[in-house]
């Protein structure tokens, strides 16, 4: 059967059982070292690398080398509902924690004055922190929301990372829905260096709006997110015929 199989099928099946009979936590061969021992390119190697660094089964580090990755766990959601990394980890038991954050006061520029529907230089508060899990980096957060709706002292004491569950926490604002485009993007050299891996490897982004019960935007966010370690769905209807389509049968 192996014989049948296009060739870049053949490697990431010779890799997937590699991984397997590899110890979580050993490192792997080099990349030349493998890709000799495997018979292909370090091209074909390393575009077969990034799918299983996508599945969260390996970690590649810069000048260091490759890992195999003990993963067990993966968030899972529906897109119907908004929910915190938190709160979703919380329902699996899954201990998340947040890594590097940083905080600072920025002004409105003609994008964000569209984006949020204040005047341009309007002051604004933008949140940016890393979530962890398992030991290591899975989810790069960037929330930028109107000062009035939250402040930096806000943020000093009890933050754990989610800004949707602060603003609920707190019930000064109703918030009622969410606007959100998602996308894959490759990582950009700043946020493959938070999330420890390569330039170039694939994510997950979301870019949403979140809107007050007065249709009010009250915060703009992008969240990438390593797709082996989160998997998100829709529930849809079947939708019905039209009147036109019905009468025709």
């Amino acid at each position: 059967m192996a014989d049948n199989l296009h060739p870049y099928q053949r490697l990431s099946t010779e890799l997937a059982d590699l991984i397997a009979r590899t110890e979580p936590g050993e490192r792997l061969l080099s990349e030349p070292a493998l890709a000799k021992q495997l018979g292909v390119s370090r091209a074909t190697l390393r575009e077969a690398m990034r799918a299983f660094e996508g599945q969260g089964l390996i970690r590649r580090r810069q000048g260091i080398g490759t890992f195999v990755v003990s993963h067990k766990q993966v968030i899972e959601s529906g897109l119907e509902v908004l929910q915190s990394i938190e709160s979703l980890a919380e329902k699996i038991q899954l201990p998340v924690s947040m890594g590097d954050l940083k905080i600072r006061q920025i002004f409105a520029d003609t994008s964000l004055s569209e984006k949020l529907r204040v005047i341009e230089g309007a002051e604004l508060i933008e949140v940016k922190r890393v979530i962890r899990a398992e030991g290591r980096s899975v989810a790069f957060l960037v929330d930028i929301l109107p000062e009035k709706v939250l402040i930096s002292s806000d943020l000093e004491e009890g933050f754990t990372g989610s800004v949707l569950d602060l603003l609920l926490k707190r019930g000064a604002i109703t918030l009622m829905n969410s606007f959100t485009e998602i996308n894959a993007v490759a990582a950009t050299s700043d946020i493959a260096r938070l999330l420890e891996i390569q330039r170039g490897d694939v994510l997950l982004m979301f870019q949403a709006y979140l809107y007050d019960d007065a249709g009010r935007v009250v915060d703009f966010s992008q969240s990438y997110f390593l797709p082996g370690y989160f998997r998100f769905h829709v529930v849809r209807r079947v939708g019905l015929l039209s009147g036109a389509a019905k009468n025709n049968d």
